[in-house]
């Protein structure tokens, strides 16, 4: 069954299905498009403002239309949105009123404006209003055919002004003073930018309503910014998980009854952010895994270094040889840290066995001279550059010694001017 309502969605034989894909592409791209920027410009919260004063734009719209109009709710929803925003702006500027707090007051103000209309229409009877609470949490499935061709429009108009602009926006979004400093008209691309971003979320609360559309404006790009720190691929990034969100949303809701698109899409989209979050380059899995390869290389190093302390810089031409026992007798190390190092180390043919007892072989016993050499030479910089007390200078060497490279090795011991001086010597 699912199988056939799949073929059936993706063969485009509906008009309908086409028309709520053709608008759900082009409302998800322009709210990625502006909301890049307006992430940029950590202006975040402005969207969830806006989204909810576009309730009273759209019932104003339609008493002035006197039927479901797309432009007049549009045009009512774009002016009070623009409103809500001047609000905010005016009441951080003349009071010590935080933005957050701005933001908090007019988006209830305006919410409750909106539902009071809301209920002022539905009581008097229009039969017209039908569906217009629909609004509130969105209908994609009553995209129509004169619907796509404003959303396209409307997205050429924001990707036509992204384009043209881009230079100035990417400016703008990074250091305002700078441009300010060089002839930008700041005001004017601030005011054409936040239009831009209204224009979007009007034509969003078709598909997701103005509970949602917050979420399509700022969690693509916050997605798509997990995975890449260049601003042309970001952008390029979040309108494609907008996009694929949008489909799947509008997948869900055709091939199960009863199944609101406007919902399932925030669920895929956040679903993605959360891969994104555990997955991406910079995500949780990449951390841990970096740190714990820290914590293995320090544990390891420790160890090398311990077994050297131990048995002395006497035994240079022989193999050491030194037990669980003497290690943790020499240093505290977790029993079951200094198991997983030990194992490590003989995979890396740094130490073997020898009965029950283990040896460092050759080239552990030069890797830890390595390490006890990197050791002294931070300490000898740390005496001869700083002030630090001879007592404390041990301490710093011990965490320092495990993140220096060769190339800052070769700057200490051009600093203290021992170059040339072998592991061996140490």
């Amino acid at each position: 069954m699912i199988w056939q309502s799949a073929i059936d969605f993706f063969s485009f034989k509906d008009p309908n299905v086409v028309y709520v894909l053709a608008g759900i592409i082009f409302i998800n791209s322009s709210s990625a498009l502006v909301g890049t920027f307006a992430y940029l410009r950590k202006r975040s919260l402005l969207a969830d403002a806006v989204s909810h004063a576009l309730l009273p734009g759209i019932c104003l719209g339609f008493l002035f239309a006197g039927e479901k109009n797309m432009p007049a709710l549009i045009t009512g929803a774009f002016i009070t949105g623009w409103i809500s925003i001047y609000l905010i702006d005016l009441i951080v500027r003349k009071s010590r009123i935080k933005q957050d707090a701005a933001i908090a007051m007019v988006i209830a103000f305006f919410f409750a404006i909106g539902i009071v209309l809301l209920t002022y229409i539905q009581k008097h009877g229009n039969g017209n209003q039908a569906g217009l609470d629909h609004f509130l949490f969105g209908q994609a499935a009553a995209i129509s055919k004169n619907d796509v061709w404003l959303f396209a429009v409307v997205f050429v108009v924001i990707l036509l002004a992204v384009l043209l602009l881009y230079k100035n926006l990417v400016i703008l979004s990074f250091n305002p003073d700078f441009a300010q400093s060089v002839g930008i008209p700041v005001r004017f691309i601030e005011f054409f930018l936040t239009s831009l971003t209204v224009l979007a979320i009007a034509i969003g609360i078709q598909a997701l309503g103005v509970i949602l559309i917050s979420a399509l404006i700022i969690t693509p790009t916050a997605t798509a910014r997990m995975w890449t720190h260049h601003l042309k691929k970001m952008i390029v990034i979040a309108i494609l998980i907008s996009v694929f969100s949008g489909i799947a949303g509008a997948f869900v809701s055709y091939t199960r009854a009863q199944m609101p698109t406007g919902p399932w899409v925030v669920v895929i989209l956040s679903f993605i952010t959360f891969v994104s979050v555990v997955m991406a380059p910079k995500g949780l899995l990449r951390k841990f895994i970096v740190r714990r390869k820290n914590e293995n290389k320090i544990n390891d190093e420790n160890i090398l270094k311990t077994i050297f302390e131990l048995k002395g810089f006497s035994e240079k031409e022989k193999m050491l040889v030194f037990s669980t026992v003497e290690l943790t007798e020499k240093r505290l190390f977790d029993t079951k840290k200094l198991d997983a190092g030990l194992r490590r180390l003989i995979r890396r043919n740094l130490i073997q066995h020898k009965g029950n007892e283990f040896e460092l072989t050759t080239t552990g016993k030069k890797e830890a001279a390595r390490i006890i050499k990197l050791h002294r030479l931070w300490e000898q910089y740390l005496l001869k550059r700083t002030s630090i007390d001879t007592d404390h200078v041990h301490s710093g060497a011990e965490a320092i010694e495990h993140i220096i490279t060769p190339e800052i090795e070769k700057e200490l011991e051009k600093e203290l001017g021992i170059e040339g001086i072998p592991e061996d010597d140490y």
